[in-house]
Parts: structure tokens; sequence; C-alpha cells
């Protein structure tokens, strides 16, 4: 059983930075993690996805501002938010699935999720 605790969210001026961490438990180097987020009357949406041989996959909207990163020691899933704007507002949320020959940046291709942390941007 794989269980994600997410922390690192909070409020900040635009163009500030903001780091997202999540501690995994339960976890397995065979596993595709992702950081997803949704805005109020949005739906959840993919910002950046990792799979287990590193491959990322970023959302357009946020390339060249945010990195993802993973340590299969810790085991821990970052993500880096720099040069924050306003539109970048939402619950974000950590999410975990095995992975079974791919990793398809989807809400719904990953079954493990973290609880959400209020990212706010003004």
């Amino acid at each position: 059983h794989v269980q994600l605790v997410e922390s690192g969210g909070g409020s900040v001026q635009a163009g500030g930075s903001l780091r997202l961490s999540c501690v995994a438990s339960g976890y397995t180097l065979l596993m595709n993690m992702g950081w997803f987020r949704q805005a109020p009357g949005k739906e959840r949406e993919a910002v950046a996805v990792i799979d287990m041989d590193g491959k990322i996959n970023y959302a357009d909207s946020v390339k060249d501002r945010f990195t993802i990163s993973r340590d299969n020691d810790k085991p821990t899933l970052y993500l880096q938010m720099d040069s924050l704007k306003p539109e970048d507002t939402a619950m974000y949320y950590c999410a975990a699935e095995l992975d079974l020959g791919g990793c398809t940046p989807t809400p719904a291709a990953f079954r493990y999720w973290a609880q959400g942390t209020q990212v706010t941007v003004s």
C-alpha cells in the first residue's frame, strides 16, 4: 500500500518561488510519479510527471519555470516552482502509480494520491 504525504505549499507574490515535497511510503522503484493541480471550477491537470527511468513530461504552461525531480533513496518527489504566476494558483497534488509500460500524464492514470497542498500566487 502506497502512501504519499505532501508539504511545501503556501502563498507567494508573482515572480516568487516555492518548493513542494512528497514523501512516499510503501514505495517501489517501479513507480511513475507526478504533480497535478486543480484550480476552483477547473479540472485536475498534470503539471509534470516523471517515470521510473527518470523521463520527464511537463505541461506547456510550466515549461522552463518548474522542475520535477525524485530522490529514490529517501524516497521523495519534488517540484521546484520558479517565476510563479497568479494563474499557477491551485491545489497541488502528488500522485504515484506502478509503471506497467508507460507514463500517461493524466489523473486517471494514477491510483495513489496525496492530500493536496494549496499554492496561492498574488
